[in-house]
């Protein structure tokens, strides 16, 4: 049985665990910033990509994820240029996009502008070529009744090789090949790929074996609980879809509140929201496809509401197709017509405590009544921060009369106006129309 079943001393060690993580203080104000080093240039090279950094640091991000950045299998492969998920060996870097000496420097370059890089760690398959199954190391894997490898039990991964955790040999090196990331290129972390199909044990063990070369930084590509054990921050799926459902019509305000209001995390604990990503992207449909002319409403939601925020690449230029996965496919960078936009929202999240992530992080608190369907009104309140949001989540204009305890005076974000906002105060917003107010 591939996946160990986590018993009850497992449980109460994962539980001990969560106040045993060195997250980096640089993390509770941080932006986060996805990087298809594929697409992101003609070239699709770190030496090319490293010239946007000082674009990148001016538009507000912090932490920059690399999708993976290791060789790609040959055997099964997907398209032109296969995907970057299925990988051949963990400590090579895929020749597309340079070598470890082009790797470093962008690395070195990053940390001089202040800002981080996480790299895409997939530990749960490989490509069914990867130098282990060279080496003959098949206990290293899960194999079908003809002693074979795999792919990974109900996916349609046919360009994978799954993996056997219940090998101690394969843990180990695994560990190994994560620690030399960190020893040897100085990164800050890693964005882990299918983390719930992974044993929880595996990444305390993981975890606890990189702090001790560096505090990193994880986020894991799944829900649940259990994970803030080894990670930090999760992935606001379900919040995501909520989004989306919004933006349809098939759900509303009242859905968004009851979703924050049953969801409880460990207070060192956070979710990443977003609107796209790589997945989302090309195999759900754009943010237009998903959310038409309510994106620019749930961009401000999913940066204001709880957690951080990511922006995909691409999405501060209005990306406006499904970037194809498997072969070339260079992003247009022409219209730039959203930096500015991006650039308010992921600022203002670095400098404002009231939006700060981790310890002594703050709950948003809903000021519109469970009735207004359309409505969302909320704050976060720290010390003497406060960002509150008014949003319209209907395609019609609508005059909301806001809240006693909406009142104040604020800076308007978008308009970085001055406002006094007066008990009852009537305001107008144009359909999916939003405005965040700071103070």
């Amino acid at each position: 049985m591939k996946k160990i079943i986590h018993t009850l001393i497992l449980g109460l060690f994962a539980f001990s665990s969560q106040a045993q993580l060195k997250t980096p203080n640089w993390v509770h104000n941080a932006t986060i910033y996805e990087v298809n080093v594929r697409q992101f240039t003609p070239e699709g090279t770190f030496a090319a990509f490293e010239k946007e950094l000082p674009r990148l640091k001016a538009m507000g991000v912090d932490i920059l994820w690399l999708m993976p950045i290791h060789p790609i299998g040959e055997l099964n492969r997907k398209g032109s240029l296969g995907s970057y998920y299925a990988v051949r060996d963990y400590r090579g870097i895929n020749p597309e996009f340079g070598t470890h000496e082009d790797f470093s420097r962008l690395v070195s370059a990053a940390h001089q502008l202040g800002m981080k890089i996480i790299i895409d760690w997939v530990a749960n398959h490989t490509s069914p070529d990867h130098l282990w199954i060279e080496e003959g190391r098949l206990d290293w894997y899960t194999l079908d009744s003809m002693g074979k490898v795999q792919p990974t039990i109900g996916t349609d991964w046919w360009d994978v090789a799954d993996l056997n955790y219940n090998n101690e040999e394969l843990r180990s090196e695994m560990i190994e090949c994560m620690s030399y990331w960190v020893r040897d290129f100085d990164i800050d972390g890693y964005r882990c790929d299918v983390a719930g199909w992974v044993p929880m044990d595996f990444w305390i063990r993981a975890r606890a074996a990189l702090d001790q070369i560096k505090p990193v930084f994880m986020l894991a590509e799944a829900e649940g609980k259990e994970l803030y054990s080894a990670f930090e921050m999760t992935y606001g799926w379900e919040f995501h879809h909520i989004m989306n459902d919004v933006a349809k019509g098939k759900k509303n305000a009242a859905d968004i509140q009851t979703y924050f209001e049953k969801t409880e995390l460990p207070s060192h604990a956070f979710q990443m929201h977003f609107t796209s990503n790589h997945d989302e992207n090309s195999w759900n449909g754009t943010e237009m496809e998903r959310m038409g002319e309510a994106r620019f409403a749930m961009a401000v939601l999913a940066s204001t509401i709880h957690g951080m925020p990511l922006v995909y690449n691409g999405q501060e230029t209005s990306l406006d197709r499904r970037l194809k996965f498997f072969d070339k496919d260079s992003i247009n960078w022409e219209k730039m017509n959203l930096v500015d936009f991006y650039t308010q929202l992921l600022k203002l999240h670095q400098k404002n405590e009231a939006l700060y992530v981790g310890e002594g992080q703050v709950a948003p608190k809903f000021l519109s009544s469970s009735e207004q369907t359309d409505v969302l009104i909320y704050a976060r309140e720290l010390n003497n921060s406060k960002v509150m949001v008014v949003l319209n989540l209907s395609n019609q204009t609508k005059k909301i009369t806001l809240p006693a305890a909406a009142a104040g005076s604020y800076t308007n974000l978008f308009t970085q106006k001055m406002q006094v906002l007066k008990d009852k105060e009537n305001l107008s917003l144009a359909p999916w129309g939003y405005a965040v107010y700071v103070r």
